[in-house]
């Protein structure tokens, strides 16, 4: 098991170099559009977890497929993959994750401000 107890920073640090490792054994070349066919991939995967878990379908589906087990752990591991890609593409546009995030926050945290709130 990996170190719970990464920053952020670390955390991508990581992922990148995963992401590196795999390009090196990888079919093709990902790119963005790879990468961003990924994300959407996991992104209905995800979807698929919450509406068996909101009991959107019927009830023993589950039961029946058990690609359709909609666990926590389950959901965890898609919002990770999620994460793995959303950095993958990031690092595609040399982009500074941490950064961005941080300064997407702050817009935000002033935009409330402003409200009031």
């Amino acid at each position: 098991m990996m170190n719970s107890g990464l920053s952020f920073k670390d955390a991508i640090t990581l992922a990148e170099s995963i992401i590196t490792r795999f390009e090196k054994i990888e079919g093709k070349p990902w790119g963005a559009e790879g990468a961003l066919i990924e994300l959407t991939k996991q992104v209905g995967e995800l979807s698929k977890l919450i509406m068996v878990h909101e009991n959107y379908y019927f009830s023993d589906r589950d039961k029946l497929d058990k690609q359709y087990e909609a666990a926590a752990q389950k959901i965890a591991d898609e919002l990770a993959d999620i994460f793995y890609a959303v950095i993958r593409i990031a690092k595609h546009y040399n982009i500074d994750f941490e950064k961005a995030h941080l300064e997407a926050r702050e817009k935000e945290d002033d935009f409330l401000k402003s409200k009031g709130v």
